[in-house]
Protein backbone atom coordinates (compact mmCIF):
# COMPACT_ATOMS: atom_id res chain seq x y z
CA UNK A 1 0.00 0.00 0.00
CA UNK A 2 1.25 3.49 -0.71
CA UNK A 3 0.94 6.03 1.27
CA UNK A 4 -1.29 9.01 0.74
CA UNK A 5 0.38 11.91 -0.90
CA UNK A 6 1.01 15.41 0.49
CA UNK A 7 -1.77 17.59 0.69
CA UNK A 8 -0.97 20.74 -0.93
CA UNK A 9 -2.83 23.83 -0.38
CA UNK A 10 -3.04 25.01 -3.69
CA UNK A 11 -5.13 22.25 -4.42
CA UNK A 12 -7.63 23.10 -2.28
CA UNK A 13 -7.42 27.06 -2.75
CA UNK A 14 -8.40 26.15 -6.95
CA UNK A 15 -12.22 25.60 -6.34
CA UNK A 16 -12.61 28.56 -3.70
CA UNK A 17 -11.02 30.84 -6.11
CA UNK A 18 -13.30 29.49 -8.66
CA UNK A 19 -16.04 29.96 -6.55
CA UNK A 20 -14.74 33.67 -5.45
CA UNK A 21 -14.93 34.39 -9.37
CA UNK A 22 -18.25 33.40 -9.66
CA UNK A 23 -19.66 35.37 -6.76
CA UNK A 24 -18.51 38.13 -7.94
CA UNK A 25 -19.77 37.35 -11.82
CA UNK A 26 -23.30 37.08 -9.89
CA UNK A 27 -22.62 40.18 -7.34
CA UNK A 28 -21.72 42.47 -10.82
CA UNK A 29 -24.50 40.83 -13.16
CA UNK A 30 -27.08 40.55 -10.29
CA UNK A 31 -26.95 44.57 -9.26
CA UNK A 32 -26.58 45.57 -12.36
CA UNK A 33 -30.42 43.89 -13.40
CA UNK A 34 -31.71 45.92 -9.92
CA UNK A 35 -30.15 48.74 -10.82
CA UNK A 36 -32.36 48.44 -14.13
CA UNK A 37 -35.42 47.24 -12.51
CA UNK A 38 -35.17 50.93 -9.87
CA UNK A 39 -34.05 53.06 -13.17
CA UNK A 40 -37.32 51.82 -15.21
CA UNK A 41 -39.58 51.76 -12.35
CA UNK A 42 -38.73 55.14 -11.65
CA UNK A 43 -38.57 56.73 -14.86
CA UNK A 44 -34.94 58.04 -14.14
CA UNK A 45 -31.39 56.95 -14.38
CA UNK A 46 -31.00 56.52 -10.68
CA UNK A 47 -27.26 56.80 -10.36
CA UNK A 48 -27.33 57.04 -6.76
CA UNK A 49 -27.74 52.87 -7.28
CA UNK A 50 -23.76 53.32 -7.81
CA UNK A 51 -23.44 53.69 -4.67
CA UNK A 52 -25.04 51.03 -3.24
CA UNK A 53 -23.10 48.78 -5.46
CA UNK A 54 -20.11 49.86 -4.48
CA UNK A 55 -21.12 48.87 -1.07
CA UNK A 56 -22.78 44.57 -2.62
CA UNK A 57 -19.17 44.66 -4.39
CA UNK A 58 -16.94 45.13 -1.13
CA UNK A 59 -19.07 42.94 0.87
CA UNK A 60 -19.37 40.22 -2.03
CA UNK A 61 -15.23 40.83 -2.06
CA UNK A 62 -15.34 39.97 1.37
CA UNK A 63 -17.72 37.11 1.71
CA UNK A 64 -15.84 35.56 -1.49
CA UNK A 65 -12.32 35.12 0.70
CA UNK A 66 -10.24 37.86 -1.03
CA UNK A 67 -7.58 39.57 0.51
CA UNK A 68 -7.39 42.73 1.64
CA UNK A 69 -5.02 45.13 -0.13
CA UNK A 70 -4.40 46.91 -3.40
CA UNK A 71 -5.38 43.81 -5.66
CA UNK A 72 -8.88 43.73 -4.15
CA UNK A 73 -9.41 47.52 -3.99
CA UNK A 74 -8.91 47.44 -7.76
CA UNK A 75 -11.00 44.40 -8.18
CA UNK A 76 -13.30 46.09 -6.23
CA UNK A 77 -13.39 49.60 -8.18
CA UNK A 78 -13.35 48.00 -11.72
CA UNK A 79 -16.30 45.67 -10.38
CA UNK A 80 -18.08 49.15 -9.68
CA UNK A 81 -17.26 50.21 -12.69
CA UNK A 82 -18.47 47.62 -14.72
CA UNK A 83 -21.77 47.99 -12.56
CA UNK A 84 -22.46 51.44 -13.93
CA UNK A 85 -21.63 50.54 -17.58
CA UNK A 86 -23.54 47.69 -17.43
CA UNK A 87 -26.33 49.15 -15.59
CA UNK A 88 -26.57 52.24 -18.23
CA UNK A 89 -25.83 49.79 -21.11
CA UNK A 90 -29.37 47.96 -20.39
CA UNK A 91 -30.64 50.91 -19.29
CA UNK A 92 -30.91 52.68 -22.72
CA UNK A 93 -31.15 48.63 -24.48
CA UNK A 94 -34.40 48.92 -22.58
CA UNK A 95 -35.90 52.27 -23.72
CA UNK A 96 -34.93 51.74 -27.54
CA UNK A 97 -36.06 48.15 -27.24
CA UNK A 98 -39.28 49.44 -25.77
CA UNK A 99 -39.94 51.75 -28.72
CA UNK A 100 -38.49 49.16 -31.63
CA UNK A 101 -41.07 46.03 -29.98
CA UNK A 102 -38.12 44.44 -29.17
CA UNK A 103 -37.26 42.53 -25.48
CA UNK A 104 -34.37 44.28 -23.50
CA UNK A 105 -32.15 41.88 -23.62
CA UNK A 106 -32.95 41.52 -27.73
CA UNK A 107 -32.10 45.06 -27.93
CA UNK A 108 -28.87 45.06 -25.34
CA UNK A 109 -27.55 42.15 -28.07
CA UNK A 110 -27.89 44.55 -31.03
CA UNK A 111 -27.35 47.94 -29.70
CA UNK A 112 -23.86 49.03 -31.07
CA UNK A 113 -21.36 51.15 -28.71
CA UNK A 114 -21.22 54.27 -31.02
CA UNK A 115 -25.30 54.70 -30.28
CA UNK A 116 -25.14 53.78 -26.95
CA UNK A 117 -22.17 56.49 -26.23
CA UNK A 118 -24.34 59.07 -27.77
CA UNK A 119 -27.48 57.67 -26.28
CA UNK A 120 -25.52 57.76 -22.51
CA UNK A 121 -23.67 61.30 -23.43
CA UNK A 122 -27.41 62.47 -23.65
CA UNK A 123 -29.03 61.01 -20.70
CA UNK A 124 -25.95 61.19 -18.06
CA UNK A 125 -25.58 64.22 -16.58
CA UNK A 126 -22.95 66.01 -14.19
CA UNK A 127 -24.65 64.80 -10.81
CA UNK A 128 -24.84 61.16 -12.43
CA UNK A 129 -20.96 61.48 -13.16
CA UNK A 130 -20.44 62.50 -9.70
CA UNK A 131 -22.33 59.52 -8.43
CA UNK A 132 -20.25 57.18 -10.14
CA UNK A 133 -17.21 58.41 -9.45
CA UNK A 134 -17.85 58.70 -5.51
CA UNK A 135 -19.08 55.10 -6.59
CA UNK A 136 -15.84 53.88 -7.68
CA UNK A 137 -13.50 55.76 -4.93
CA UNK A 138 -15.82 54.38 -2.17
CA UNK A 139 -15.42 50.61 -3.42
CA UNK A 140 -11.58 50.94 -3.30
CA UNK A 141 -11.45 52.63 -0.14
CA UNK A 142 -13.74 50.53 1.65
CA UNK A 143 -11.97 47.12 0.57
CA UNK A 144 -8.74 48.17 1.38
Amino acid sequence: MTPPLPSTGRARRAPARVFSCVLLALGVFGFAAAWVLVALSSGRLGSWMAILGAIDIVIVLRLGGWRPGPARALLAAVATACIAILAIWWIIAAHLGAMLGLTPWGSAIRLGFHHAWTLAGIAIGPIDLLWMAAAVVLAAVASR
